[in-house]
């Protein structure tokens, strides 16, 4: 499988006139081409700083970080689907989806053409000229999914994207999510407070320490590959993947 994302001895240290603050520390993990792996751990133990550096907002302090191949500045292959879906409420959900090729001045009938194939593929056909608050939460999130899938970018990365939804309708926008990576064929990164998450969409799952933050165990769940979240839910290997990703979180010594 060839390596999409590479972090190779990875660290960063934050510098102030004062001090000198240690965020990551040796982080070396490679993602494959249409792989999909989460990231868990500590709040504040540097997940969200990960997906930084694979975007190239920001430059290791030593240690390398590829995408492509390349480093993250030096090409443009990733984008974002955030916490909150970020859709503008005075643009209709085309306009939404559109906005990212009118900054990058793309063709915006070959956009539009694409974003259109798009919705009617997820079943959001029909919504182009309302407006954000005519939409479900999940439809909100499934829109953004699309506002960034019609860039093309080789790369997704997850933050939270689920924590602002209520628990049901969380578990409807996983699997729709999870379905849309798929087919796809997209690479992924997942930051995640919920193992559960993790271990419903992921094929291999980090466990993060606290900072300085370090890859204490990679969890591999390839088991459960093109099985859907809903379905892995229901399988006695599920519990055990759980125990086996708390235990690590809560063992410092590792």
């Amino acid at each position: 499988m060839e390596d999409l994302i590479t972090f190779d001895k990875v660290c960063l240290t934050y510098h102030t006139k004062e001090s000198e603050t240690p965020v990551l520390s040796d982080i070396t993990f490679s993602v494959g081409k249409g792989e999909l792996v989460g990231l868990v751990g500590p709040s504040g133990c540097g997940k969200t700083t990960i997906l930084s550096l694979i975007s190239g907002i920001i430059k290791p302090t030593s240690g390398v970080v590829l995408t492509g191949g390349l480093p993250p500045e030096k090409c443009d292959i990733s984008g974002y689907m955030l916490q909150k879906d970020e859709l503008l409420p005075w643009r209709t959900n085309m306009g939404n989806i559109l906005l990212g090729a009118e900054i990058k001045k793309l063709d915006r009938q070959k956009t539009r053409e694409k974003a259109q194939a798009l919705l009617k593929k997820y079943d959001l056909a029909g919504v182009e000229k309302h407006y954000p608050s005519q939409l479900s939460g999940g439809m909100r999130q499934r829109v953004a999914l699309i506002r960034t899938l019609v860039l093309a970018p080789q790369i997704i990365l997850l933050d939270e994207p689920f924590s602002a939804l209520d628990f049901q309708t969380r578990l409807q926008v996983v699997g729709d999510v999870y379905n849309m990576l798929r087919e796809e064929g997209m690479t992924a990164v997942f930051v995640t407070h919920d193992i559960n998450e993790a271990i419903s969409m992921c094929n291999r799952v980090a466990v993060l320490s606290s900072k300085p933050c370090r890859i204490k165990k990679m969890v591999d769940i390839s088991e459960f590959n093109g099985i859907p979240p809903s379905e892995r839910r229901l399988k006695s290997r599920f519990l055990e993947l759980y125990d086996e990703i708390l235990t690590t979180m809560q063992n410092d010594t590792e």
